[in-house]
């Protein structure tokens, strides 16, 4: 027999029963499927996504983001859908929808409202539902704009017939050390029941253990922060690069040697997009602004790496002697190792180059093609490898090209040409081209 805890608000009396006998997790991209897959060993768990075709690729235990490989997907017990009818009335809705920015960079919650208003079509008078985000928001969206839009749409009663909970989701793409069931997660409810009943739900799937923030604004700021101080710290790799690089002098040279002090932070230079460390900061310079505080650290650190691509550009143009010509661009997704594309700012090396009047080819083993052309209106070439051209720029690390050999590397640039390496995958090698360039 389930225990029970008994919730006092006001003149209501409401029962929770400590174990949800059914969970949506509503959204199946790089953040729900994991966690959705992950809560399945523990509990009766249906995944939604609007995306029809997405889910028949799960269905057909194909995952296109390469977190969850086929036996595992084949072997959960989850249940997928894109048939809304089929998660009307559970215990619990966790959202899982991405939350972008838009052209001129304000938080973008048009896919977490969406989700919301979904959810509230779903909910039941008399359930006690449960709704987590884990979304990554700024203070307040949880409890100020999608609680209230619950029960809009709903004509339920807030902490009545629902209730709020707040999860930042930690999924690394392409990491599988820190991983859904092996991460601390960071919970919150809005009373202490739901806390306890939230904190049980994560904490039965991580061997890590639950950390319970004091409230929900407390875990939605610190995911925000998470990500906001990364940025900074890279911003400041990124511009000291850009000093250093007057001298010639190669960052990667001056890190290896600031690296043996104990307490030196060893971030790296680079392009820094994806949809968390490119897009979290401003979400808090939305917030500071709101609240009347300009954010100076957070956007000058935001500025210095959104306009690393166009540098980088600039660079390879002058090592051209600012002439155009042909150049290959070798990978474009936003990091290493993943098909992911999320705010890429490869794409922006591409624009910069292309502006500068070059014939830009791009390649990518594991990027989408039919993603890429619809997301940023690029078209990949597969058959990249097989010509040569004036500049070869690596752009994202994969393992494909730093296992490619000398010989096709030499082949692959032009007489007088440029080898370019952005990360410095190749700086130990002895290659014979014109002319060598890294940050």
């Amino acid at each position: 027999m389930q225990s029970e805890t008994c919730v006092a608000d006001g003149s209501n009396l409401v029962r929770m029963t400590e174990k949800p006998q059914h969970i949506v997790v509503v959204g199946l991209g790089y953040v729900g499927l994991p966690l959705a897959v992950a809560l399945a060993k523990a509990f009766t768990v249906t995944g939604l996504d609007i995306d029809a075709q997405r889910v028949a690729e799960l269905q057909a235990g194909h995952d296109r983001t390469n977190e969850i490989d086929t036996d595992r997907l084949n072997a959960s017990s989850l249940k997928l859908t894109c048939d809304t009818e089929q998660c009307k009335g559970a215990d619990v809705y966790i959202v899982t929808v991405p939350t972008p920015v838009d052209h001129i960079n304000r938080p973008d919650l048009r896919a977490v409202l969406a989700a919301t208003r979904t959810v509230a079509s779903l909910m039941e008078a008399g359930k006690d539902t449960i709704v987590v985000y884990e979304s990554t928001v700024y203070p307040g969206v949880t409890e100020d704009i999608c609680g209230p839009e619950l029960a809009r749409v709903s004509g339920l009663t807030h902490r009545k017939d629902f209730w709020l909970g707040y999860s930042p989701e930690r999924i690394n793409p392409g990491d599988r050390e820190h991983t859904v069931d092996r991460i601390i997660k960071v919970v919150s409810g809005e009373t202490p029941e739901v806390l306890a009943r939230v904190s049980a739900m994560y904490g039965a799937i991580t061997s890590a253990g639950t950390f319970e923030a004091a409230s929900i604004k407390a875990a939605e700021a610190a995911k925000v922060i998470e990500n906001a101080q990364r940025d900074i710290n890279i911003a400041f790799i990124n511009e000291i690069t850009q000093i250093f690089a007057q001298i010639d002098l190669s960052i990667w040279d001056v890190l290896a040697a600031a690296g043996t002090k104990w307490n030196f932070l060893k971030f790296q230079p680079g392009l820094v997009g994806g949809h968390c460390i490119g897009v979290d900061p401003y979400y808090l310079s939305n917030l500071a602004t709101e609240v009347k505080h300009y954010p100076r650290v957070i956007l000058a650190g935001r500025g210095i790496n959104d306009g690393m691509g166009a540098w980088i550009a600039d660079k390879l143009h002058d090592k051209r002697g600012a002439k155009a010509g042909t150049v290959l661009i070798m990978g474009v997704t936003f990091k290493e190792n993943v098909p992911d594309i999320r705010n890429s700012k490869v794409i922006d090396v591409v624009n910069r180059l292309k502006w500068l009047g070059h014939n830009v080819t791009v390649h990518d083993p594991l990027a989408d093609c039919h993603e890429t052309h619809a997301e940023y209106e690029l078209a990949l070439n597969p058959n990249a490898l097989m010509a040569s051209y004036d500049i070869v720029l690596c752009a994202v690390p994969h393992d494909a090209y730093r296992q490619i050999d000398n010989a096709v590397l030499e082949r692959l640039v032009n007489p007088g040409g440029v080898l370019a390496d952005l990360k410095g995958i190749w700086r130990a090698r002895d290659l014979d081209v014109a002319q060598r360039w890294s940050l």
